[in-house]
């Protein structure tokens, strides 16, 4: 589908080398097995090596742009993702993971950080999520007190992507606990912070790299400290800002791929003697895919178009590519496993596998109930 009004020819240039990378050097990777970790780090090297993280990172650290292309982001989620869910969990992590750097990093700490990124030399992670702290970020139990020169951290932190994988963490902790959201900040901490345990990894429904970690009286330079004290609420939700639609970017990338599969064994699959794409029920079906994949498609587009025309904010634009696309491409997969029938649930098949992989966006970078509360407040704003 050509989005005109959203790309420029660079955009173009780039979603056809995506593809071209994803086709040579990502499918060889796709292959599910006990290796998570190996094909994880593999693939770091591959897309640093295309040249892909540098994406991740401004140009005056590495980068390719003066500020992050969100546009660009999601062209690489869509693309990598039509592949290899785990590749996209990769790539998204290194943006993910480094962005609040890039918000509220002193030079130092950027210098220090963002180019091994964008080099695929350290791989970085996003701490957010407790036990009993989700959705509700105000409800944080980690805290970091300030000890002189350093922060001495305790705490846990769980469904941590790259858990046990990353070489730091952007950790987001309570300075003042009486504060709710406003006592949280935000954190650079490198894995071998002593007091920094790796306390489980967790084995999700489809690859993914991801975890439990816990913070022992684990002590941080006092200048790992990203911005201010009482600032981490407001950098959590500016990086969830712009990731929310490569979220829904990576979304429309999977379902892409189911609707060409279903698409494909539609028209040789053969039953009451014609192919099933000669009934009008399984017609019915591919026609209402295509449509909400141009939905979705558009709206994730339109969100980065508009931050990287330089928005400050997008949080309903980005909401709604999130929730939107999200839903659209559970319902686009699940359609498709429909139309394989029995192969459609074998273990291994591509429409199973992306059954799997679909499930997760759903949820993480805020639920679709999250969403929806977000998207009503900012419509209820102009009331």
């Amino acid at each position: 589908m050509e989005l005109l009004p959203f790309f420029t020819e660079k955009h173009r240039e780039l979603e056809s080398t995506v593809r071209q990378f994803a086709e040579r050097d990502v499918a060889p990777c796709a292959v599910e097995d006990e290796h998570e970790e190996a094909r994880a780090r593999e693939l770091i090297r591959l897309m640093a090596s295309a040249g892909l993280l540098r994406y991740v990172v401004p140009e005056a650290y590495g980068g390719l742009s003066p500020r992050l292309d969100v546009r660009s982001l999601c062209l690489i989620r869509d693309g990598l993702a039509y592949v290899s869910g785990l590749a996209d969990t990769m790539f998204a992590m290194q943006g993910l993971g480094s962005y609040p750097i890039t918000l509220a990093g002193s030079e130092a700490l950027k210098r220090r950080y963002l180019p091994p990124v964008a080099r695929g030399e350290a791989i970085a992670a996003f701490a957010l999520t407790e036990p009993e702290a989700g959705s509700d970020v105000s409800a944080i139990q980690a805290t970091a007190n300030r000890m002189d020169d350093r922060y001495e951290l305790n705490g846990i932190k769980t469904f941590i992507s790259n858990a046990g994988l990353a070489d730091f963490y952007v950790v987001f902790a309570k300075t003042d606990p009486g504060q709710g959201h406003r006592g949280l900040s935000a954190f650079v901490v490198e894995a071998s912070t002593p007091g920094f345990v790796l306390d489980e990894k967790l084995a999700l429904i489809a690859s993914h790299p991801i975890g439990r970690v816990k913070f022992e009286r684990c002590h941080i330079p006092r200048d790992h400290l990203l911005g201010e004290e009482g600032e981490g609420f407001k950098i959590a939700m500016q990086t969830l800002d712009v990731f929310r639609s490569t979220v829904a970017a990576a979304a429309v990338g999977m379902a892409r791929r189911a609707l060409d599969e279903a698409l494909a064994y539609s028209q040789r699959r053969v039953q009451f003697g014609r192919p099933l794409a000669e009934f009008q029920g399984i017609q019915f079906k591919l026609a209402e895919m295509a449509t909400e994949l141009e939905a979705a498609r558009l709206l994730v587009y339109r969100a980065a178009w508009k931050k990287d025309r330089g928005a400050a904010r997008v949080t309903r634009e980005s909401s709604m590519a999130k929730f939107y696309a999200t839903e659209a491409a559970q319902r686009i997969i699940d359609q498709a496993v429909q139309i394989h029938g029995g192969q459609g649930v074998v273990r291994g098949s591509v429409v199973e596998r992306l059954y799997r992989e679909i499930r997760a966006l759903r949820i993480y970078e805020g639920t679709s109930e999250i969403q929806r509360i977000v998207i009503a407040r900012e419509l209820l704003k102009g009331c």
